[in-house]
């Protein structure tokens, strides 16, 4: 009798780190057959019961050469999948969908002069991704990183981004990268303070990161609260810009993530 193909890898725990009482990042071991683009999302899944599975989608944040799996997750207390993940320690199992999924990637662009990339909270995530592909830093002249949260403690991953810059793949180019945290709750010396359409509408962002918005120049990538993906998305219409298709490569890009 035919047996059905698992469609999953069981991996583990390698290290993981509590940013604070709600944001977590966990590094998992990595099938060798395992390929993604990076802006792409895995299923994790944990096994409840003896027949009972959960799976939930995360956005990868290791590069695609690295020899584990990262993802950066927010810990929802009443939630069913993330409660269990946090709790779980190293050398626990993870499940793994053997497929990658998703189209957002920044190979999908013809070429531009600026990427800028939008996040609030764990959105960060994928951006950290693509920012480990050569090619990126490679084609563009300019990156701007935009990060809001609500608070400072929220700022994950800042040393990890400096780091970035510095990376020996593509150290001749690490001055292409412009960071701009935004906290949106308190005063925070060095960040901006607003939510990003709002910045992006009165040219805040712009003036900022020192350059020009424009269809013809920039690329942008929404990741975030559907809320912040939505509101800048109708914003950025309005300025001409188009979401990029297979059949019609345009200038934006976007995705629901928290």
């Amino acid at each position: 009798m035919a047996t059905t193909a698992v469609k999953y890898t069981t991996e583990r725990i390698l290290w993981k780190r509590h940013w604070t009482d709600r944001l977590m990042s966990i590094r998992l071991t990595r099938d060798p057959a395992f390929r993604f683009t990076p802006g792409q999302f895995a299923r994790l899944g944990l096994q409840i019961s003896e027949t009972g599975f959960l799976w939930r989608a995360y956005s990868i944040v290791s590069a695609s050469w690295d020899e584990y799996l990262e993802f950066y997750s927010i810990v929802v207390p009443e939630g069913e999948f993330s409660p269990r993940l946090a709790r779980l320690e190293v050398g626990d199992e993870v499940l793994v969908d053997k497929t990658a999924y998703g189209f957002f990637t920044a190979n999908r662009f013809p070429d531009g002069e600026d990427l800028w990339l939008l996040a609030t909270g764990t959105a960060l995530g994928p951006y950290l991704s693509i920012l480990h592909e050569a090619a990126v830093w490679q084609r563009f002249r300019h990156i701007v990183l935009v990060h809001s949260v609500r608070e400072a403690a929220e700022l994950s991953y800042q040393n990890e981004i400096a780091a970035l810059q510095r990376h020996p793949l593509w150290a001749e180019h690490g001055h292409k990268l412009q960071y701009l945290p935004v906290v949106t709750r308190e005063a925070v010396p060095g960040a901006l303070s607003r939510r990003i359409p709002a910045m992006l509408q009165d040219g805040t962002l712009e003036r900022t990161a020192g350059l020009t918005l424009s269809p013809e120049r920039s690329r942008i990538m929404i990741c975030g609260s559907p809320q912040m993906v939505e509101d800048t998305h109708r914003l950025l219409k309005t300025m001409g810009y188009a979401l990029s298709r297979l059949s019609a490569p345009a200038q934006l890009a976007l995705e629901n993530g928290w």
